[in-house]
């Protein structure tokens, strides 16, 4: 039996929504280089469900803000001893530079982490399925067009489909119609997209229950899972990494 490792532990605050903090639980444990139960990551999550929908208060459809919540369960994981912080919830980091500044310890921000990956792959334009919040935000957009990456976002019809996936089968817990999410990556593809980023963590679920969705014979297509992308900054940031999750595109 080996010795325990000590390696900062990781604080998540969970819920936004449920699947996808217990699917990112998965991957950072999967993710985590170990041979026994000793050497994976300490880990303090508090879900929380009940704090706001992000898309409607940033779209301006809700007065809730989600952030004294977020602060809440964040400031409980930095008293437990957490000494970084993942939000498995993408629209949610709309609001990082702030919870980190009010937390004092790093919040990991899985668009930045993911840009850097687009351009280490020679990627120049990408297609972003994600909420609306997160579009209208701009925080792939501002992000990646800082670094000369072009993004592109799904007209008008096709963004309501990705809207239906997110909170008309994912969230509610129903089968996703094929159709839906294929008729949005059909269009970024058409329109130039080389990597379609799965820019909110309720695609993610969607990968993991229909793999046969990104199993495009076409080799030029690609898909890179955000929430991948966070567990994988979430593992390197407390010294566990494998080397098997280097890369993801």
């Amino acid at each position: 039996m080996s010795d325990i490792i000590n390696n900062k532990i990781l604080g998540v605050i969970g819920g936004l929504g449920p699947l996808a903090s217990a699917y990112f639980m998965r991957l950072v444990t999967e993710m985590t280089d170990a041979k026994v139960d000793q050497e994976h990551i300490e880990i303090l999550m508090h879900s929380m469900p009940q704090i706001p929908d992000r898309t409607r208060f940033i779209i301006g459809e809700s007065q809730e803000s989600p952030l004294p919540q977020m602060l809440e369960a964040g400031h409980g994981l930095v008293r437990g001893g957490a000494e970084v912080i993942a939000i498995p919830c993408v629209t949610a980091h709309f609001f990082q530079k702030t919870l980190e500044k009010e937390l004092g310890v790093t919040v990991l921000n899985a668009i930045e982490e993911a840009c850097v990956l687009v351009k280490e792959a020679g990627i120049n334009k990408v297609g972003i399925m994600a909420t609306d919040g997160t579009v209208r935000s701009g925080l792939f957009q501002k992000t990646f067009e800082k670094q000369g990456i072009d993004c592109i976002v799904p007209s008008s019809e096709e963004q309501k489909n990705v809207m239906s996936i997110i909170y008309n089968y994912v969230k509610a817990g129903l089968p996703i119609p094929a159709e839906l999410f294929m008729s949005v990556t059909n269009e970024l593809f058409e329109n130039g997209a080389q990597v379609v980023l799965l820019g909110c963590t309720e695609l993610s679920i969607m990968k993991r229950d229909n793999p046969k969705l990104f199993m495009n014979e076409n080799r030029d297509e690609k898909y890179l899972d955000v929430l991948e992308v966070l567990a994988r900054s979430s593992v390197k940031a407390c010294g566990r990494l494998s080397e098997a999750y280097e890369r993801l595109i």
